[in-house]
């Protein structure tokens, strides 16, 4: 069995991984960024980042290959009505989003973080080497490597197995959903999302998506949402009459058939685990920090990983309740009314297809497009005075109280963690870090 210690294991080099290893390797920390995958290696995904995630890259001092800007977004309600939502440039987040193929994106953070030192270890992380009061000593690999750490940040996707080996993930606790994606030869303007009906005046309890991709090849997928139960759902016939009905309405060219079809479990809304347990961190995916209304999850994966690495950094020893606290300013407010919405819309599918037939009526629209784009996209926080911005910060708030009031998957984001034991190697993890 080989061994090696470092002040910090990452378990996972996505965005959250990739970020936390970045912050760490520059402030001097010993940090191993483990994966399982060769890169660059592919994931589910819309390839679009959001606004908040272009200042998150920002933030972080990292490019990435741009294959286009997208700002504006047009959604299609069950009536087949389209309305345009507004992009705003907020005060702490861009004006636009960019486009970049989840193959290159996360190979370009991967690569950015082992530049600053971090090292990049190929491990499928199958056990875990516990001590007392519950710490992780090492994560241990099922090729024998055994990578010990004074703090361990779980970075490795909705059914964390970092989570699960620290006893951290509770999947009935968890609002959980599931999407596909594949490629196919078109030419999008603008990125397209379709809240459909499953049956007359019954929605789709997700939304298909149609954006603009690399190379004259644009990106086609859907997404459910299944509530607390994490069970298989079949979707590739979905996805099939999705593109259909794209066909009949022009946006794809007829015979345009699509790729390989690639997809992913989400786990939404901060619910399923604490961010933080003894000297075990969740970030990104893992910690569940995914929008539950639209699946988002790049910049909460970007800005968890950041903070996660700012906290060991700050002090081993307490990490985790300054991590939980960090994420539950930065999330916190939106993602618990956003669960709460979302669970509230998978139980009332006729009230919800008439809701978003009303968001979608003309006169309606053109009043509320503004705030729809706002709130959907988990930008109040942050944004320039106006009406729109103070409109979805009430619905934010509104949505907030029925959080509180109401039952359901409780996000965990706010939560207070133990701990992790301070001591002399935990110090000495602050002082390289600080040097």
């Amino acid at each position: 069995m080989s061994q090696a210690r470092f002040d910090v294991v990452v378990a996972g080099a996505g965005p959250a991984g990739s970020a936390a290893a970045l912050v760490l390797a520059r402030a001097g920390a010993r940090v191993a960024l483990a994966d399982k995958s060769a890169f660059p290696r592919d994931k589910a995904c819309g390839d679009l980042i959001g606004p908040r995630g272009v200042q998150a890259l920002a933030e972080l001092g990292v490019d990435v290959p741009e294959a286009g800007r997208g700002s504006d977004l047009l959604a299609i309600g069950p009536s087949g009505r389209r309305v345009r939502l507004p992009a705003y440039p907020g005060r702490r987040y861009a004006g636009h989003g960019i486009i970049c193929p989840r193959l290159q994106f996360d190979d370009a953070l991967r690569a950015a973080a082992i530049a600053a030192g971090a090292v990049p270890v190929r491990a499928r992380i199958s056990a875990a080497d516990t001590g007392p009061g519950g710490q992780v000593r090492a994560l241990l690999a099922a090729d024998g490597q055994r990578l010990g750490g004074d703090v361990i940040i779980g970075a490795d996707g909705a059914l964390s197995p970092v989570a699960q080996l620290a006893g951290m993930l509770g999947q009935d606790r968890a609002l959980w959903g599931f999407a596909i994606r594949a490629y196919l030869p078109a030419e999008v303007p603008m990125p397209l999302l379709v809240l459909l009906d499953r049956q007359p005046w019954r929605i789709y309890p997700g939304y298909g998506w149609l954006f603009p991709g690399d190379g004259g090849q644009a990106n086609v997928g859907i997404g459910v949402g299944l509530g607390t139960a994490r069970r298989s759902t079949a979707l590739r016939a979905d996805l099939a009459r999705f593109c259909e009905r794209l066909r009949g309405w022009g946006d794809l060219a007829a015979g345009a058939g699509h790729g390989p079809v690639t997809g992913g479990w989400l786990r939404m809304g901060g619910t399923g685990a604490p961010l933080a347990a003894g000297n075990v961190l969740l970030a990104g995916d893992a910690a569940g920090l995914i929008n539950p209304l639209q699946g988002e999850g790049i910049a909460e994966a970007l800005i968890s990983g950041r903070l996660a690495a700012e906290a060991v950094i700050a002090g081993p020893g307490r990490a985790g309740p300054a991590y939980a606290g960090a994420v539950a300013a930065a999330f916190g407010p939106y993602l618990a009314g956003a669960a709460a919405l979302q669970s509230a819309m998978l139980a009332r599918p006729r009230l919800t297809s008439a809701g978003v037939r009303l968001l979608t009526a003309p006169v309606v629209s053109r009043m509320l497009a503004g705030t729809w784009s706002v709130y959907w996209n988990g930008l109040a926080d942050g944004a320039r005075p106006r009406p729109a911005a103070w409109a979805a910060a009430a619905v934010q708030g509104l949505a907030g109280l029925v959080a509180r009031s109401g039952p359901g998957p409780v996000p965990e984001v706010a939560a207070a963690p133990e701990a992790a034991q301070d001591g002399p190697a935990a110090e000495a993890t602050a002082g390289r870090a600080r040097a």
